[in-house]
């Protein structure tokens, strides 16, 4: 199965895509954790993206694709994928569709979370971190426990919140028509507990 998780900036959409790894037994992609080792990995893809990241520039759609091609075609994703972040225009839906296809595949269901502004807010706002170990608690719903020094992210913050939502709302949702033509769009109320938002996908996927 080829999925596509989509939605706002803090939705949850990388918590759940953890879930659905173990349950589907198929790995997420993240383009943005795929871009950062491919900087780290000193080949001549990842120079080419560094020099377009450090600048603070779009990384070209190609070169995300050839990227995304390197990925599909390693062992652990030969039965499918969690496409988490990606596509976020339609040129690169309509460009990873010529790429699944060419492997034989194609999208089986995209599945939008969808959780207002202000409940992200109080999501992102309320996130702690654990510096020495990166491990995530929240204030109200995951507390860390007593005495361990945590710390706030300098960008978790009410402002860039908003910043973030209204720039996936203008740019990123428009590309939802392409896979709403087709049928594939499942659209999940993303606000409840973890274990109430991962059934709703769950019987969004028929699995």
């Amino acid at each position: 199965m080829d999925l596509i998780l989509f939605g706002p900036p803090g939705a949850g959409k990388g918590t759940q895509a953890a879930r659905l790894i173990d349950l589907l037994e198929i790995p997420q992609i993240s383009t943005g954790d795929m871009m950062r080792a491919a900087r780290k990995s000193g080949t001549e893809l990842g120079k080419k993206f560094d020099s377009y990241m450090s600048d603070g520039k779009l990384v070209p759609d190609e070169m995300v694709i050839a990227l995304m091609e390197e990925r599909l075609t390693q062992p652990d994703a030969a039965k499918g994928a969690i496409f988490d972040g990606f596509p976020r225009t339609q040129n690169q839906a309509e460009a990873l569709d010529v790429l699944l296809e060419k492997l034989g595949r194609k999208i089986s269901k995209l599945v939008v979370l969808e959780v207002p502004v202000k409940n992200i807010v109080e999501r992102v706002v309320g996130r702690r971190v654990d510096p020495a170990s990166g491990q995530t608690y929240h204030i109200r719903y995951n507390p860390p426990p007593s005495g361990l020094e945590v710390i706030q992210r300098s960008d978790d913050t009410e402002d860039v919140v908003h910043q973030r939502y209204e720039g996936y709302k203008a740019k990123t949702e428009p590309a939802l028509p392409y896979y709403e033509a087709r049928g594939l769009v499942a659209r999940v109320d993303g606000v409840g507990s973890l274990d109430e938002v991962f059934e709703r996908i769950k019987n969004a996927l028929g699995v």
